[in-house]
Order: structure tokens, then sequence, then C-alpha cells
């Protein structure tokens, strides 16, 4: 039997299951909370709040209160330490090593084999499930899929416990399904010098039969442009005349679209995904859309708590989390998730809206501390990324990175946001700096109704500034700061301008290329 039957055959399987969780949404999530409850019960956090196997959902969150991070390092540290039944039943074996955008801080979050079986790699099954039922005659299992994940191997402290980005630990642990297509080989794949890496995925993958792309759009990019660079082809079509489909997350993928589609096939499907180091949440189950079904039985409970500018998430005096059958559609919500990978009512930082409640599809709309609320404009993520990525659609300009932060006048009352950009590709040259910015404000004014208000006769806050910086800038300083490649992130907003003078600093010292546009 062709092995693609056999494929189809085996990831339709996982359909049936998902149409139970749309249909009985409240019910699986219960059931993943008692199931939750039941693991905790028997370890040391779990004695530590009075949580029993007979503990109700609402008991367990009346002891467990929300915590980020820094709240729960106690526990991680004695994971880590090589204690067992901490924060899980057994031992955890895996440590991804996970920081910020924000922060040169790392942050090292459990993996046990829990959350690697049923919730990772369950994710990445339940993928390829829904586009086989999309696309029936997709023959995905014939060739290769490229895969572009982190940088640097997994280490192993003295206890046995091993540490490392969250892509290498899952290239060390693929089931055979997935490891028998994979390429670049696993020595390339966890290299860590990413401008090596890159150069070996090149060379060993451009002859290769290449069918599935996965990866953060950012660093995809990089690699793909190496490539078309290497053959001299026009797009990815002519190097791999059977490529399908490109799946990708990490970061929102609308100011990555217009290179995407200049350098893929006529006719390549995008799938956007929602994974993280500390569990896999979501999928886009519809081709074209622009949300994600939530995964709701991949041993993760979830809560959502009304966000709002300038509000600690964390402070117990503010909005209580509500449950999936009280949320909004179009209302940012700061995720509070509860996993089979040992965190309990954990905050992780980032924000996500409805925009659908049968089933419940999201968007992540950006992250607890990443905004700007200078003037009450409340401008998140999620709604300066698509101004971002429409305005460069208009004049003809792909953005291959971008900050921002708010600034004040000296002596005056009123602000603005200050941008700065790494320009890409441009058809008819760069745009200047003035119509570059005065087509962003149109478009922020339309996406969102607060920053429309605020601007209205440069009353309270002013038009918007833009800056360029030389192609390599971000790469750069991101690689001074030992996080370039694989799933590291830019910073996109922030009231704090201290990312955008680095930005600026390194344009300004690096010996990079001029932001010299080239034509499409």
């Amino acid at each position: 039997m062709p092995v693609n039957t056999v494929f189809s055959w085996f990831i339709r399987k996982r359909l049936h299951q998902i149409a139970l969780f749309r249909k009985y949404p409240m019910e699986v999530q219960a059931e993943v909370l008692q199931q939750h409850i039941a693991a905790v019960a028997g370890t040391r956090f779990g004695r530590e709040h009075g949580i029993g196997p007979n503990t109700t959902g609402a008991e367990y969150r009346e002891r467990v209160p929300i915590r980020d991070y820094n709240a729960m390092k106690p526990w991680i540290e004695a994971v880590r330490g090589g204690e067992s039944n901490v924060l899980w039943p057994g031992e955890v074996r895996w440590h991804a090593k996970s920081s910020g955008t924000t922060s040169d801080r790392s942050k090292f979050i459990p993996v046990t084999e829990a959350a690697l079986e049923k919730c990772h790699y369950k994710g990445g099954k339940d993928l390829l499930a829904m586009y086989v039922d999309a696309v029936p005659k997709a023959r995905l299992y014939g060739g290769r899929h490229l895969i572009v994940g982190g940088t640097g191997r997994a280490e192993e402290a003295d206890n046995g416990v091993l540490t490392g980005d969250l892509s290498a630990i899952i290239i060390n642990n693929l089931p055979w399904w997935c490891e028998w297509r994979r390429t670049p080989a696993r020595s390339i794949a966890l290299m860590s010098s990413w401008e090596e890496k890159i150069e070996r995925m090149a060379e060993t993958t451009i002859d290769q039969d290449v069918r599935i792309i996965a990866g953060v759009p950012s660093w995809t990019q990089v690699l793909l442009e190496r490539i078309l660079e290497r053959s001299g082809k026009a797009h990815l079509g002519e190097v791999w005349p059977h490529l399908q489909l490109y799946m990708h997350g990490g970061v929102a993928f609308a100011p990555y679209r217009e290179a995407f589609e200049r350098m893929m096939p006529p006719g390549i499907h995008y799938i956007e995904t929602y994974n993280a180091s500390e569990g896999f949440f979501g999928i886009q189950d519809r081709l074209g859309a622009d949300d994600m079904l939530l995964m709701l039985d991949y041993g993760i409970h979830y809560e959502f708590l009304p966000f709002t500018p300038g509000e600690d998430p964390l402070d117990p005096t503010s909005t209580a989390p509500l449950g999936l059958k009280d949320v909004e559609t179009g209302r940012d919500y700061a995720l509070v998730i509860s996993t089979n990978g040992g965190l309990h009512r954990y905050l992780i930082g980032d924000l996500i809206r409805f925009t659908c409640l049968h089933p419940f599809r999201i968007q992540v709309s950006g992250r607890t501390h990443s905004y700007l609320n200078l003037a009450g404009e409340e401008l998140m993520v999620g709604d300066a990324e698509a101004a971002i990525a429409h305005t460069g659609r208009q004049l003809g300009m792909e953005c291959r990175n971008w900050t921002a932060c708010a600034y004040t006048s000296e002596g005056q009352a009123v602000g603005g946001h200050r941008w700065v950009i790494e320009p890409g590709r441009a058809a008819a040259g760069l745009p200047d700096y003035e119509l570059f910015a005065s087509s962003l404000d149109r478009n922020l004014r339309k996406m969102n109704s607060d920053y429309d208000a605020k601007r209205t006769g440069d009353l309270v806050l002013n038009a918007p500034r833009v800056e360029w910086v030389a192609r390599g800038t971000f790469e750069n300083l991101l690689k001074q700061k030992g996080k370039l490649g694989g799933q590291h992130k830019v910073p996109r907003l922030s009231m704090d301008p201290r990312w955008v003078e680095a930005v600026l600093e390194a344009n300004q010292n690096a010996n990079t290329t001029k932001p010299a546009p080239l034509g499409l």
C-alpha cells in the first residue's frame, strides 16, 4: 500500500476526537482539569497546596494562586536539581530554555514525557490530520519535511537533567513517523552557529524533494532567501517542485506574507500554529483563515484574564479569570494555563482574542508587557502587526523587522510613537519616512478606535515617527545578545525606549549593508 495512503489513514483517526471537543468543549476542559488535579495530588506541589484526588475545580482555583515564572521558580529549580514528584509525577528529564523577548534572563520550562507525547507531538499530528482532510490529494509523505529549528544542542547536567531549546528537545525525541522524513540531518539541525547552520541547511536540502517547510517566519525567511541565492531560481517551486505546505508560528505572519508570497510557488498553503515551550495551544483549522482552533484535549486547562494595559494581571484584586463559557469575542485576555508539563495556573504572558465561540477559535494579540498606551490608545501588538503589513503592501515594500516605543516631547504633555523599521525589498525604491509614517498612521486609525480618538487633532498623541535601519541590524543585535536564530523574537512594542535605542545604536555601530531596496 502506498505510504501516503497509510499515512492518511493513520492521521485521520484524530479527526473524530477533534470533532468531539468542538462539540463538547466545556465537558472536555472539565475532564482535563480533573485529570490534572489527580496527577498533581501526589506531588510536592499538590501537598503544599492541599490538592487531593477529590479536590474540585473550584477548590483547585481557590488554593492555587495565579503565578508567573518568577513565582514558580522555586519548584522549577527543585525539578532541575533532580528532585522527583515536585510539579508532576515522576522525574522530569528535559527543560526548555526559553528567554523572553524583552529580557536577557532565561526561563527553564519543564518538559515532561506527557507534554511531549500528548501535547507537542499531538499538535503536529493534528495539523497534518486537518490538512489532509482539507486537501485529500496531498502527497506530503512522499518527500522531505524541512524543519527550521533553534540553535544549540541540549546540555546535560551532572544529575542527568537536559536543557535546550524546545526545538532541540523535540528533534531529539521525534517519533519515527516524523523523524523518517525530516531534513536536515540532526547534526546540522542542532548546530549552535546560526550563520554556519544556514549555509549547511541550504547546501544539504537544495537538491532534496522538500514538500513541507516548518519554522518561525523571521528565521525561515533568512534560510529561504539563501537557498534562492544559491540556486539562482526565481521561486522555491523551481527548487522543490512538490512543495505544498508552510507551517509557521512564533510570530505573526502578516508582516512577512509579502516576502513569502514572492519566494513561494503559486498555490502553496500556509498554516499557522500556536506552539510555545509551555505547550501547544492552537492550529489554523481552515485554509486561508487568520485564526486558530483552540486545542482543548492536549492536557492543558485554560483560564482567561480580561486584560487592560497598565494593570497587573497578578494583582489579586484584579478581575477574576474566566472559563470558556464566559469569554467574549474581540476582547484581549491574558492566558492562564495548567499543563501536563507541571505548570499550575501559570501566566504565560501571551494575550489572545477569541474570533469565534462555536468552535473556540483565537488569535494571538500580543504580550502582557508589550503594548503602547501613552494616552489611552491601548495599541496592542496584533493591531500594530496588521497595520505594518498593510502599509508595506500599499507602498510595495517588505518589512523584515521592526520595533516601536512611546516617547514624550520635552516640555510638552504630548508624545507619540517611535517606529524603527528594517526594510526588505521594495518595488519602486524605499518610500520616504513621512509617506510611510502617514500611511501607517492612517492604517492604525482604521484598526484601533482608541488610537484614532487619541490622534484627533494631535491634541494628546502626535503622528508616528518612522526611521529606517540597515539590513541585518536586528540580526546583529540579537547575535550580540546570544539570541540569534531559531525561536528568538524581536520585541515589538514597549513603553520603554531602551530596545529602540539599542537597535539604533547597533545600526550606527555595525558594519551592515545600507538599506537599499532590491527590485521585486
